[in-house]
Parts: C-alpha cells; structure tokens; sequence
C-alpha cells in the first residue's frame, strides 16, 4: 500500500528508492536521507539553546572584573546624578555602564555614600 502510493503521482518529496524511477524520484528523499534530515533537525534545535538573562553560574566569579557604575561621591536624598558623582568602575556589582547617559540628571530616593554600587531602587 505504502510503495503504490508513493509511486501514484504525489509523493512529497519522498521515496523508498531513486532507482524505481518516476517523475520526481530525482529529487525525492530516500529512507535513509529522511533520517538523516529528521537528526540534523533536532540537533539544529537544540543548538538554539536557551534565552537567559543575566550572568551564568559559570561567569558569577568573574563579575568583580566588569565595570559597573558606582557612586563617586556622597550625594543626599534627592540630589542629581551627575558625571562627578557618578563613575564606571570595578567591580561589577552596580548597574551596568550602558544606563549611564540615561541615569544622568535622575535624583535619587535615598542618602547614597562614596563608593555605594547603584541600583535602580535608589532612583
């Protein structure tokens, strides 16, 4: 039942064997290459991998390496952020340098020392 119907004359592109012939065994899969199709997909789809956000297990060693903003002064309740009170430095355990320019000119909520890391909850 399967042969006949693959040799009828809609296949979709597949065939148990090239040397049967037909109009489009020429370009049709065999078993073999459908197999082989069906692995190399799945191993694509695992190689995607995953969306993670934020540092890996692997990479919480390395985080005093970063740079990270910090604050460069003591600055009171409701004061601005500015380039002198607002440096990026090591460690990395404040926010990251690409929010620099947009944290300039925001106040912040608290009295924040010298060499505190920012986070976004002190704005």
């Amino acid at each position: 039942m399967f042969r006949k119907r693959l040799r009828g004359g809609r296949n979709d592109g597949f065939t148990l064997s090239r040397a049967e012939g037909g109009v489009d065994s020429a370009f049709s899969m065999e078993p073999a290459e459908m197999a082989a199709l069906v692995t190399e997909t799945e191993r694509a789809w695992q190689a995607l991998g995953g969306i993670q956000y934020g540092p890996t297990k692997v990479e919480q060693g390395s985080l005093r390496f970063r740079r990270s903003l910090y604050i460069a002064q003591d600055i009171k309740v409701g004061e601005v952020l500015t380039p002198e009170n607002l440096r990026i430095v090591r460690p990395g355990f404040g926010l990251a340098p690409k929010h620099y320019d947009s944290l300039l000119g925001r106040r912040v909520n608290r009295d924040l020392a010298m060499g505190t890391a920012l986070r976004w909850e002190y704005l």
